[in-house]
């Protein structure tokens, strides 16, 4: 017997290993870097189902599950951008990391800064990681390939809240 789960384009089966696939929030403002991180997930036939929102304060909205994100599916995964707007990521890092029902899920920053203030702070925030988004299509493609690769196969996550 096959699992089987639907996402937006139909019934996808578990994969042959029996891992199932992680819900991942990308909090992104960028259109560019969105639309390079779902070819990644889609070029890679990446079993993770991507939900995107553009601003920090969505992205509370959602984790939260309030207003139009009240059915969200809560993440496993959060890539987070630093530089969003009403609400900065720190501070939606920050947020997360102080709330207790959300603090468990690993947030890895991915943003284009490359200033230790921003990598220094991140840490202090608790971020699991920080990551420089590359500006090469291929090199973005490979890096968002790592990161999922990583936190799905070698990573043991948290159960879903």
């Amino acid at each position: 017997m096959t699992d089987e789960w639907s996402d937006e384009e139909g019934p996808m089966t578990a994969p042959a290993d029996g891992r199932s696939p992680i819900e991942v929030l990308l909090v992104e403002d960028d259109p560019g870097d969105v639309l390079m991180t779902q070819e990644a997930f889609e070029e890679h036939k990446l079993r993770n189902r991507l939900t995107v929102v553009s601003d920090g304060a969505a992205a509370l909205a959602y984790l939260r599950r309030e207003g139009e994100y009240a059915d969200a599916v809560p993440p496993d995964l959060i890539l987070l951008d630093l530089n969003l707007p009403r609400r900065d990521g720190r501070e939606v890092l920050a947020e997360i990391k102080r709330d207790e029902q959300l603090c468990r899920i690993p947030v890895v920053v991915l943003t284009t800064s490359q200033a230790d203030e921003d990598i220094l702070r991140s840490y202090q925030l608790h971020a699991n990681a920080y990551v420089t988004k590359p500006v090469d299509f291929e090199r973005f493609i490979s890096v968002v390939r790592q990161i999922d690769e990583f936190f799905v196969s070698v990573v043991k996550l948290p159960p879903r809240g």
